[in-house]
C-alpha cells in the first residue's frame, strides 16, 4: 500500500487534479512513497488539459482507511475531503480556501495562501526547494491557474498567480491566451450533460452553523441554454436537499464570456441566500452581475448571513 496519498476536494476541478498530480511529483523525486488520487469523475476542462499535456489521470478512490496517511491539496473542509477522512492521518495541507470545520490529533504541515490557486502555491514550493520544472508540470500549473482565475477575470485572481501563468506558459510552450481559451470552452459545453451531472461537477458542502449547503457552479459560455433547462434541474436540485438534508442549495451558472451569473437557489432557506446578496428570488431565479468566483463573491457573502 502506497504510505501517502495526495487528493483534492470531492467533484474534482482542474486545480484540485492537476495539483495532487504536481505536488505528487515533487515528493516522488524527493524520494517519497505518495501517489496521487482522485474523489471524483473528471470534468471535461481537465480531461482536455491532461490530454493536451499528456498526463495520466489519477487513480479514482472512494474512501481512505483509518491511519491512512495523507496530503491534501486545494480543500481542508473535512466534509469535502474523502469518506473516512476524519481518521485518517493528515500529514500536510497545501490550499487557498478559508480554513474551516478542520481539526487533527497531531502536528501537520499546512500551509495556506491567500492566492488564486494552488497551483501558484506550488509553483512557489519548487521554486522554493530548488526542484525542475518540466513541461508537463507547468502546463498543468498553469491550467489550474487559468481554471482558478477564468483566465484572470476572477477577483480572486492576484498579480502573483498572473506573473506565474506566464512563466509556466513559457516553459509549457503555449500561447497563453489561445490555451486558455481553448481549455475553459472545452468545460463550458453543457447541451449533452444531464441535470444531474451540472448541479454535481463542481458542488461543495459548507456547514454554516447549524445549516448545510450545497454551493456548485458551471462554466458556461451560454448561461441561457442552462437556465431554460430549469424544471429538469429543479427536480434533481430537490432531491438533493432531500437526500443530503439541506437548508439550501445554491447552482452558479456563470458566463465566462460576460462574467456575470444566473443563479438558482432551492430550499427551505432560499430567501436568506437571496437576501446576502440584497435580491429577491424571481421563480427561484436571481442575476448576479460582475460575480464569477465562488470562493470570494459567493460563499463569504452567505456564511455572513447565515451567520448572523
Amino acid at each position: 500500500m502506497t504510505n501517502i496519498l495526495i487528493f483534492g476536494h470531492k467533484n474534482p476541478d482542474t486545480d484540485s487534479i492537476c495539483s495532487a498530480v504536481v505536488y505528487n511529483n515533487i515528493k516522488r523525486i524527493q524520494g517519497m512513497d505518495t501517489e496521487a488520487v482522485r474523489l471524483g469523475e473528471l470534468n471535461d476542462e481537465t480531461k482536455y488539459a491532461l490530454e493536451y499535456f499528456n498526463v495520466r489521470a489519477p487513480r479514482l478512490i472512494s474512501e481512505v482507511s483509518e491511519g491512512q496517511n495523507v496530503i491534501l491539496v486545494d480543500h481542508n473542509e473535512f466534509q469535502q475531503s474523502a469518506n473516512g477522512i476524519e481518521k485518517a492521518v493528515i500529514r500536510e495541507v497545501i490550499d487557498h480556501h478559508r480554513i474551516a470545520n478542520f481539526e487533527t490529533s497531531g502536528p501537520l504541515y499546512y500551509r495556506a495562501e491567500p492566492l488564486g490557486c494552488t497551483g501558484t502555491i506550488l509553483k512557489k514550493i519548487y521554486e522554493e526547494q530548488s526542484v525542475h520544472i518540466d513541461k508537463q508540470m507547468a502546463g498543468l500549473m498553469l491550467s489550474a491557474i487559468i481554471s482558478d482565475s477564468l483566465l484572470f477575470k476572477s477577483p480572486t485572481c492576484t498579480l502573483r498567480d498572473r506573473i506565474a501563468a506566464e512563466e509556466l506558459a513559457s516553459i509549457a510552450e503555449v500561447n497563453l491566451e489561445e490555451y486558455g481559451l481553448a481549455m475553459l470552452k472545452a468545460g463550458a459545453s453543457t447541451k449533452d450533460k444531464e441535470a444531474q451531472t451540472l448541479i454535481s461537477a463542481d458542488a461543495k458542502e459548507f456547514i454554516l452553523g447549524e445549516d448545510k449547503l450545497v454551493i456548485a457552479q458551471i462554466n458556461t459560455v451560454d448561461a441561457k441554454e442552462v437556465v431554460e433547462r430549469q424544471i429538469e434541474l429543479t427536480d434533481a436540485i430537490n432531491k438533493e436537499i432531500s437526500k443530503r438534508g439541506l437548508s439550501a442549495f445554491v447552482f452558479v451558472i456563470t458566463n465566462i464570456l460576460t462574467s456575470n451569473s444566473e443563479v438558482f437557489v432551492l430550499g427551505d432557506k432560499k430567501d436568506k441566500v437571496a437576501n446576502a446578496f440584497g435580491k429577491v428570488l424571481t421563480n427561484d431565479l436571481m442575476t448576479l452581475e460582475g460575480v464569477v468566483s465562488r470562493k470570494k463573491q459567493v460563499v463569504p457573502q452567505i456564511t455572513e448571513e447565515f451567520m448572523k
